[in-house]
């Protein structure tokens, strides 16, 4: 019987060991060891390596002035902040968004570029990314030369290991080699991921699904994106590809295939709206969502309709991805949500007829309204993953 190659059981505790501080610290040893499973003198090893190599730091609990006090002080263990500094960004038709995050995935400035990208030239484009990233780093006070790595969310169908975006609605070509683009502005690892990667991660790291392993997450957006958490790790497709929801076929006729897309993308939702007017400069502008929401306020039959079309689609097609994977916690978020009462409504009912009895009481829907800088974050958490938790991983820190 083949047995396991000892370096990469090494490396895969030590990673096991420094995402169990990440998710639960300030911990203790024999905390991590419980956690973790591993013996104590294996955690002791691990993480006097983690603390040599400068990734996480040891404070006591209590007060080792008082003599009287009874018992030791407690050795609890945290990320050291200082070990990496990243950037994130949220790259989106209409707005640009940028983070510096440590190591911790505390953000440590803020920027956000509100210009209509979409179909500009790439190099254009790529200027645009360039002045946000170095602005946001400027911000802080740092230098390029302090960044370990930089993510760049995209919307559409992205390879992660290539940086090869197949499409997007902000470029008007298909097959750009964006990170081939970037990296060389920045002299530092660029990668290049979809966006709904970005705000899975973003969520296992610090929002709805922080403490869970397996979740899955639906994006309604320009595009409609899908993320799937297996084991703390993201699902990707052949070469690393992210997931085009709006692909999806629902159906058939005589009339041709009936995809998500042509009924929940935000295209759609929209078309059915005024011609005219403000609502055409408003989607124009990229804020035809947020007039809709008005016109659903005044009562517009057109566009209620149109949101609860979407809103039964997008239901029944989480009831089909319930059923595939049976996640805890199924995570909805996006432009869309603000469509709000028409949208969800219907939604949430086009679920439960779709949801096979059986499953109906497996997975927790959850509506979040997150900004584009929590959608940037996620893409920090894409470095962060990069330089330490992925097993795979050749970049960052000697982990």
């Amino acid at each position: 019987m083949k047995t396991a190659d000892p370096e990469l059981m090494r490396a895969i505790n030590r990673l096991s060991v420094l995402d169990t501080i990440r998710r639960n610290g300030p911990i203790s040893r024999i905390e991590i060891s419980k956690r973790t499973e591993l013996s104590t003198s294996t955690v002791s090893a691990i993480t006097a390596s983690l603390i040599d190599d400068g990734l996480i730091l040891s404070r006591h609990e209590g007060d080792l002035r008082n003599a009287a006090a009874r018992g030791r002080p407690r050795v609890m263990l945290e990320l050291n902040p200082e070990a990496s500094r990243i950037v994130g960004a949220k790259i989106a038709a209409t707005r640009m968004t940028f983070v510096v995050a440590n190591f911790s995935g505390e953000v440590l400035s803020e920027f956000s570029l509100p210009v209509r990208i979409d179909r500009m030239p790439i190099d254009v484009i790529a200027d645009l990314v360039e002045d946000g990233v170095r602005a946001c780093v400027m911000d802080t006070g740092l230098t390029l030369s302090e960044i370990d790595m930089i993510c760049l969310g995209i919307p559409g169908v992205v390879e992660h290991r290539t940086g090869v975006v197949r499409s997007s609605p902000i470029f008007s070509d298909e097959n750009v080699d964006f990170a081939a683009v970037m990296s060389p502005r920045f002299g530092i690892r660029t990668i290049v991921e979809s966006d709904v990667h970005a705000v899975t991660l973003a969520h296992h790291w610090f929002g709805k699904a922080r403490h869970l392993d397996d979740m899955v997450l639906i994006s309604l957006e320009r595009t409609l994106g899908l993320g799937v958490l297996h084991k703390r790790e993201l699902f990707r497709g052949a070469g690393g590809l992210s997931h085009n929801l709006g692909d999806l076929v629902l159906g058939s006729s005589a009339d041709g295939i009936s995809r998500l897309a042509s009924l929940a993308g935000e295209s759609a939702i929209l078309g059915d709206g005024p011609r005219g007017g403000l609502y055409a400069d408003a989607i124009r502008l990229g804020r035809g969502i947020s007039h809709a929401q008005t016109l659903i306020a005044a009562k517009d039959t057109q566009i209620i309709s149109a949101a609860e079309r979407a809103g039964e689609a997008v239901g029944v097609t989480v009831a089909n991805i319930v059923t595939l994977f049976a996640p805890p916690r199924v995570i909805l978020v996006g432009a869309s949500l603000a469509l709000g009462k028409p949208f969800i409504d219907r939604l949430t009912e086009g679920f439960n007829c779709a949801i096979p009895p059986s499953l109906a009481d497996v997975s927790e829907l959850v509506f979040d309204d997150a900004d584009d800088f929590f959608w940037a974050r996620g893409a920090a958490a894409v470095a962060l993953y990069e330089l330490y938790e992925s097993p795979w991983s050749t970049t960052g820190p000697a982990l």
